[in-house]
């Protein structure tokens, strides 16, 4: 099956986004807040596991080998993050601070 041209571009358009994503979840780390750099660690591990995600279908499209074994661990990395963040999202519901 062949893959258009025109979805390596928007593969490499989403992952330069997402490296550009990085820059202030970077500067969230250094923060003197701990829970901001507690919140920016989730973000940091979201970010990360889309990199993966896009460079392991990125890589697949354009080499030869099958590179999508790369987006699994990048899969896991978002769902990771993403059930932290629900968990943290539905305490906060359920205990609100006013």
């Amino acid at each position: 099956m062949d893959i258009p041209g025109w979805f390596v571009w928007i593969a490499l358009a989403l992952f330069l986004l997402q490296v550009l994503g990085l820059v202030p979840v970077i500067h969230r780390l250094r923060e003197s807040d701990a829970a901001l750099r507690a919140e920016a660690r989730l973000d940091l591990l979201d970010v990360v596991g889309s990199l993966l995600l896009l460079g392991g279908m990125m890589l697949s499209l354009l080499v030869a080998e099958s590179w999508s074994w790369l987006a699994l661990p990048g899969l896991a990395l978002m769902s990771a993050a993403y059930a932290v963040k629900g968990v943290h999202w539905l305490r906060a519901r359920r205990h609100p601070t006013a």
